[in-house]
């Protein structure tokens, strides 16, 4: 404790469980947060320690600089009477800090405007040492639009946040998909339609296939056979028989692959 009456270690180290607390709510590696952003006021830079997107295009503005001086104090008391005054100072800082925290109007200075700006204390014990001499804090600080949160509250704001973007980002899934399904059935019909054409066309093959395989054995070949037969060529080659192909290319039954295809676009003018 002793090393935390230094005010820049105590900021380092509300810093450090505030990003501790961000990590155990699985909201360090989403980018719907910023450390260390600022804007200007009237008394100079408003400098919260993390925004918070949330849902919605709203944000969550965090300040993590409590006054925590007199606690030590009291912690370091050698009698009751002693810590009970430093109890009642420490109460009494947090309490300006959130008169200083209202007046700041971050919800003026940061577009969209937060609904509300979030005091964190970086342990339990600061929170309820004050509310044992201060118990109406609380109520003060909803009156000003400051929410005292302690490390256990953050985590539960902040799970609350990213539960609302998962799912926000499942909404916006689901439409993706919505829309990839229609594209694929656009596809799949119009390969139908094209699969239906190969079909029409192996089929007029082997129609035109076997009507030549007849003409040629029927007209053709028959005349060439006599040449051998009269002995006007050498050799014993034979001229081979050509038999039709009985096969058929399998007919489409399915209603898109039989419906007739869309009539090309008219060329008028």
């Amino acid at each position: 404790m002793r090393a935390l009456r230094a005010p820049h270690a105590r900021g380092r180290w509300g810093e450090l469980q505030l990003k501790r607390v961000v990590e155990m709510a699985g909201m360090l590696d989403h980018c719907d947060f910023y450390e260390q952003a600022s804007a200007d006021g009237e008394d100079g830079k408003l400098r919260p320690d993390m925004i918070v997107r949330l849902p919605g295009g709203k944000q969550l503005v965090v300040d993590a600089k409590a006054p925590l001086a007199a606690y030590l104090d009291a912690i370091d008391a050698v009698d009751d009477e002693t810590r009970h005054k430093k109890l009642l100072d420490h109460a009494r800082q947090v309490r300006e800090h959130i008169t200083k925290l209202s007046r700041k109007s971050y919800w003026e200075q940061f577009q969209p405007a937060p609904d509300f700006v979030v005091l964190f204390l970086p342990g339990e014990m600061f929170y309820s040492a004050a509310l044992e001499v201060d118990p109406g804090l609380i109520e003060s600080g909803v009156e000003q639009r400051v929410i005292l949160a302690t490390p256990t509250t953050l985590i539960a704001l902040l799970r609350a946040a990213a539960y609302g973007w998962q799912q926000e980002a499942l909404a916006e899934n689901a439409q993706k998909i919505s829309q990839l399904g229609k594209e694929l059935y656009e596809r799949l019909g119009t390969l139908a339609d094209h699969w239906a054409g190969v079909g029409k066309h192996l089929a007029d093959a082997v129609t035109a296939y076997n009507k030549a395989t007849g003409s040629l054995e029927s007209r053709v070949l028959v005349t060439a056979r006599r040449f051998k037969e009269l002995q006007a060529v050498a050799g014993d080659k034979e001229i081979r028989d050509l038999a039709p192909v009985d096969s058929a290319p399998r007919l489409p039954i399915a209603d898109e692959m039989t419906r007739p295809p869309p009539a090309p676009p008219s060329r008028e003018g």
